[in-house]
């Protein structure tokens, strides 16, 4: 715990970090950079179910004791930083932000939260599809919102503000983190939203959105041209033209938040990468671009 973190709340329990090196010391196969803790099995009362949480600090978090940093809250925490406990390999999240930190100065906290496994699907889904079910995405809001933000501003030295908290994911975690900009605008200030999942639930996202308010703030939002790859066979062309029509859904997101009034390359900047697919490799390969652009404006304004 950082005897230098934001003042106790009644709210907050008791929260062990260690460090993620040592945590893992006795499993084979483990790599990280940079500095990394972890919380083991950190319980949820809104979803009844605990994880353990991982805590990236930035470079020179141990060496400016009085600053404060930015924080994004990032989905499938186990996918983020280590090939070892991810099922679909790793982001290189900690890699990307240590080289941005020492060459650009571009540094922010990130909360890695774990998904629930087979419980993925409800918690990162706001509305019930009628086909797969779904639907709990408020209570792992409130979990976010309401446990554990309050726990990472006690624990570590934050800007807690919504101007400098963002939510990012990908895929389902896309849509959360979408769902999420507009839910808690209190809490969130900026969202990356990579190759979302709009199709769920009958596209119910898109309602969402058009009737939600305008709140201002920085929208990341992307997509591949393959992101339900293609089949050297048969299903070539079915699977192309699903594709297509994926990178449309997100061009269609696009256009709806411009209507709403967010001006691109602004407030809202729109990547369409060419022949990437719906996997960890693109999303970890598009990171640096989206962090440039929801991170470095607001840090500006932070150095004076």
């Amino acid at each position: 715990m950082d005897k230098r973190a934001n003042p106790t709340t009644p709210t907050q329990s008791l929260v062990q970090w260690q460090d993620y090196r040592a945590y893992y010391s006795q499993s084979a196969g483990h790599r990280v950079s940079g500095t990394i803790r972890v919380a083991p099995n950190v319980y949820s009362p809104e979803l009844r179910n605990s994880r353990d949480i991982l805590v990236y600090l930035p470079p020179t978090y141990h060496r400016q004791e009085s600053r404060r940093f930015a924080v994004i809250y990032m989905q499938d925490g186990q996918n983020l930083f280590d090939n070892a406990t991810s099922y679909a390999g790793e982001w290189g999240v900690d890699e990307t932000m240590e080289t941005l930190g020492h060459e650009e100065g571009l540094e922010a906290i990130i909360v890695a939260v774990p998904n629930a496994g087979l419980r993925r699907l409800d918690e990162y889904t706001p509305f019930r599809d009628r086909r797969m079910g779904g639907g709990h995405g408020d209570d792992y809001l409130r979990f976010v919102t309401q446990t554990l933000k309050p726990q990472i501003d006690h624990d570590f030295r934050t800007l807690s503000g919504r101007r400098y908290t963002g939510i990012l994911g990908s895929s389902l975690g896309g849509l959360i983190a979408l769902y999420a900009f507009f839910r808690y605008p209190a809490v969130f200030g900026f969202t990356g939203v990579m190759s979302p999942s709009l199709w769920f639930a009958q596209e119910a996202i898109y309602e969402f959105v058009e009737e939600a308010s305008y709140y201002p703030g920085k929208i990341y939002l992307d997509a591949g041209t393959r992101e339900l790859g293609e089949d050297t066979n048969s299903g070539l062309i079915h699977r192309a033209t699903a594709s297509r029509r994926y990178y449309a859904s997100v061009r269609r997101m696009k256009a709806l938040l411009v209507r709403k009034g967010y001006r691109p390359m602004r407030d809202l900047m729109h990547v369409e990468e060419k022949w990437a697919g719906h996997s960890e490799s693109s999303w970890g390969r598009r990171l640096p671009p989206a962090m440039r652009f929801l991170l470095r404006e607001a840090l500006r304004e932070t150095r004076g």
